[in-house]
């Protein structure tokens, strides 16, 4: 655990006041493998968490004034139960919030609390860093009140909290990964059903490595909104043929026919979704047989239909991509996160991870950005982490 305690204690003054309790929690970041852009209600997720955290800490105050300190940012944020809501400005204060809200739901007679966060999950990449602050806050409060929830019920209700005070829907499939995350296990997720499969990793000979490619998201936002929407038409033409109609019940080949002459772009949104879900399945089976091989080729395919039928990756995305396909023993690569640049994953046999990071010193010089390469692990869950308390060496026996 890094030193969250230590950097708690040191900001709000308390380093020698054992009589206050700090509760601290770390929680991870996730990667969506495959079935990221697909219906979030009714579809399937091949994710797993990595080896990459947000910890954070939180204490009670004397006063009833809630203070925010983000340490790898030397940022203070700073509020009042009264005016305790949603603030632009406030950015990364916002996800505590959520936590607190949460327990306010839950019936606590909220006082003052400070908290303090810090960790090493890259930035705006698709890696979920959001949602690991509101997750290691809700279990650091959960530890500090000593309430017995349990995690699905927690991650449920950390949703439903993010949702009501940011105004949007939030991915229940993204804190279910974060709560049921296990080391070096994949997770297979229906949203629908709420089920959730872990698989071990066949991978033990492999390393993951995510690539930043560094590309400005200028409309980014546009653009996705713009995918989901003809998604949604072609679902809503389903339906009129068949009530209460979801992409997954449909082939891809019962697609081409049940959309017959609807438009080419609304036909390509929903094939790829379709496909992606059986993608999931398909790569479901592939691990539990250790079959490698397939595996490479589900992720590959489900990259060329991000860019050729869902149209959200770049040129920048689709070299790196290139590359790592060029690479014999690549178990494949393939852009992660909302796209329109951002990041790529690419599972690789270790022996060759230095060639592949070989080949992107051309990237820069091609396109002006210098990519940044991460080397990650599947990872454990969240948990709360207790404070080890210092020996005072005259008192030791």
């Amino acid at each position: 655990m890094p030193a969250i305690f230590e950097i708690h204690r040191t900001e709000y003054e308390i380093e020698d006041d054992r009589s206050v309790t700090v509760a601290a929690a770390q929680s991870p970041g996730r990667i969506h493998f495959l079935g990221e852009q697909c219906d979030p209600k009714s579809s399937f997720y091949l994710s797993a968490a990595i080896d990459r955290y947000i910890n954070v800490a939180v204490s009670f105050r004397k006063d009833n004034s809630f203070r925010f300190f983000a340490s790898d940012l030397g940022e203070r944020k700073r509020s009042t139960l009264a005016n305790l809501k949603y603030r632009r400005e406030d950015r990364w204060a916002n996800y505590l919030k959520t936590a607190i809200f949460l327990f306010i739901d839950l019936g606590f007679q909220m006082r003052g609390l400070n908290f303090s966060f810090s960790g090493d999950i890259p930035q705006n990449i698709g890696l979920a860093t959001s949602t690991a602050i509101e997750v290691a806050a809700a279990c650091a409060l959960r530890n500090l009140f000593r309430l017995q929830i349990n995690d699905n019920d927690l991650a449920q209700k950390l949703m439903s909290t993010h949702s009501a005070l940011f105004g949007q829907d939030a991915s229940l499939v993204d804190y279910q990964v974060c709560f049921f995350a296990r080391k070096d296990h994949f997770l297979v997720f229906d949203s629908s059903s709420g089920v959730c499969k872990t698989i071990p990793s066949p991978l033990a000979r492999f390393r993951i490595l995510l690539v930043d490619s560094r590309v400005p998201k200028l409309g980014a936002e546009s653009e996705l909104a713009s995918r989901h929407a003809d998604a949604l038409k072609g679902l809503e033409y389903l339906s009129r043929k068949q009530g209460g109609a979801a992409f997954r019940d449909f082939a891809s080949t019962d697609l081409l026919e049940a959309l017959g002459d609807f438009p080419e772009q609304i036909r390509r949104r929903s094939m790829h979704i379709v496909e992606e879900i059986g993608r999931v399945n398909d790569a479901s089976d592939a691990l539990e047989r250790s079959d490698i091989a397939s595996l490479a080729k589900i992720i590959f395919y489900s990259h060329e239909s991000l860019r050729d039928l869902y149209e959200i990756s770049c040129p920048e995305v689709d070299w790196l991509v290139k590359r790592a396909q060029e690479i014999e023993g690549a178990a494949g690569s393939r852009m992660t996160g909302h796209g329109f640049g951002g990041c790529t994953y690419t599972i690789i046999r270790r022996e060759l991870v230095e060639e592949y990071k070989k080949r992107l010193e051309e990237y820069e010089r091609i396109f002006g950005f210098r990519p940044f390469v991460y080397e990650v692990k599947l990872s454990g869950c969240a948990r709360a982490v207790p404070e080890r308390r210092r020996v005072n060496a005259n008192t030791a026996h």
